[in-house]
C-alpha cells in the first residue's frame, strides 16, 4: 500500500478556537496520508486531538472552531475549501462515518430499513425497490443475520453490537471512498470489538476503502490497522508501520502508552504509567508538549518545536528512544 497514490492526504492541518479570550489551537501541523484500502489508526489520550482530526476531515467543525491552516486532499481534490453544500454532498457519498455509539447515528422513531434507503437514494441513482434490496444487501454483508425480515425492525429491537454493524452498514451505503470510524467499539464488550474491527478488515479488503480509526485503545490499533499515528496535544508525535510502532516505539510517549499494556503471561503487580496528565488547549507549553512529562527531557525539548522526520515516519522527538537491535 506504500506505493499507492494517497485517497486522503492531510498537509499541515491546523484547527483554532477563536474565543473572547484569546486563540486556542487544538491541532496544529498535522500531516498524514490514507491509501486506498489503508486503516490509519490514530491513538492518544483524551484531548490529543484524535476526533477533532477525523472532525475536521469530515467537514463538521462547529464554531467558534475552524481550519485556521492547511489543506485536506480526497483523491486529488481539495475539499477543505469547499462551500458547505457542495462538502454536503461529499459526506455520505465520498466520506462515510462511523460514531462511537450508534444511538446518536440512527433515528429511533424509523426503522434500520427507511434508514438505510433515504441515505442510499440520496446519494446514488436507484429506485425505491433498488434502495430497499440494496439495503438487505448491506445488512448481510455487515453480518445481520435475516436481513429481510430485520431490516423492517426499529434500533431499540437491536442488541449494541448488531446497532453498530447496521451504522456500519449506512457508512457503506453511498459506497464511500474513504471512512471516519470515531471510537467505533468503545461502548462495546470485548467479543464484540474483536468481531467488529475483523468486519473493518474485512471491509476495507473487499471494497478498497480506506479508513481513519481514532481509538485510544492500542490493543484494537495493533489488531486493526496497517499503520499509526500517534497524537499527543494537537500533534502527531509518532507515525509508521503498526507492528514497528508497536514493538519498537521511537517516542517516549509512545513507549509510555505501551508499557500501560497489561502483558499476557507477565505478573505485574503494578502497571507502569505515564506520569502527569495532557496539558489544557490554554497552557500548552513551549517546544515539545510532552517535555513536562518526559522522563528524557531538556533544555532543548521545553524551547524547540520536534518535527516528524523527512518522509512522515518515525518520532517527532529530540531524544527518541533507542531502536532495538534486532528490529
Amino acid at each position: 500500500m506504500s506505493g499507492a497514490a494517497p485517497l486522503l492526504s492531510v498537509r499541515d492541518l491546523r484547527v483554532a478556537f477563536h474565543t473572547r479570550r484569546g486563540t486556542l489551537v487544538a491541532l496544529d501541523g498535522v500531516s498524514f496520508d490514507i491509501a486506498p484500502g489503508e486503516i490509519l489508526g490514530v491513538v492518544g489520550e483524551s484531548g490529543a486531538g484524535k476526533s477533532l482530526t477525523g472532525t475536521a476531515v469530515i467537514g463538521l467543525l462547529e464554531p467558534p472552531g475552524r481550519i485556521d491552516g492547511g489543506e485536506i486532499w480526497l483523491e486529488g481534490r481539495r475539499i477543505d475549501t469547499l462551500p458547505p453544500a457542495e462538502m454536503r454532498r461529499v459526506r455520505g457519498r465520498e466520506i462515510g462515518a462511523i460514531f462511537q455509539d450508534p444511538l446518536t447515528s440512527l433515528h429511533p422513531l424509523l426503522t434500520v430499513g427507511a434508514q438505510l434507503e433515504e441515505t442510499i437514494r440520496t446519494h446514488l441513482p436507484l429506485s425505491r425497490a433498488e434502495a430497499k434490496a440494496r439495503a438487505v444487501a448491506l445488512l448481510r454483508e455487515v453480518g445481520i443475520p435475516a436481513p429481510e425480515t430485520r431490516v423492517s425492525q426499529y434500533p431499540h429491537q437491536f442488541s449494541g453490537g448488531m446497532r453498530q454493524r447496521v451504522v456500519i452498514a449506512l457508512a457503506l451505503a453511498a459506497e464511500p471512498k474513504l471512512i471516519i470510524a470515531d471510537e467505533p467499539t468503545t461502548a462495546l464488550d470485548v467479543s464484540i470489538q474483536a468481531q467488529i474491527t475483523a468486519l473493518l478488515r474485512r471491509l476495507c479488503r473487499t471494497h478498497g476503502t480506506g479508513v481513519m480509526l481514532v481509538t485510544h485503545d492500542m490493543g484494537v490499533i495493533a489488531e486493526t490497522a496497517d499503520r499509526v499515528a500517534v497524537m499527543y496535544a494537537g500533534r502527531l508525535v509518532e507515525l509508521g508501520p503498526v507492528d514497528q510502532v508497536v514493538r519498537a516505539p521511537r517516542h517516549p510517549y509512545t513507549a509510555g502508552l505501551m508499557a500501560s499494556i497489561p502483558r499476557m503471561g507477565k505478573r505485574e503487580d503494578v502497571l507502569a504509567q505515564i506520569e502527569g496528565s495532557m496539558p489544557r488547549l490554554g497552557a500548552i507549553p513551549p517546544g515539545c508538549a510532552f517535555s513536562p512529562r518526559c522522563p528524557s527531557a531538556s533544555t532543548r525539548c521545553a524551547v524547540e518545536v520536534p518535527v516528524l522526520p523527512a518522509g512522515g515516519a518515525g518520532a517527532a522527538c529530540w531524544h527518541p528512544v533507542a531502536e532495538p537491535a534486532n528490529v
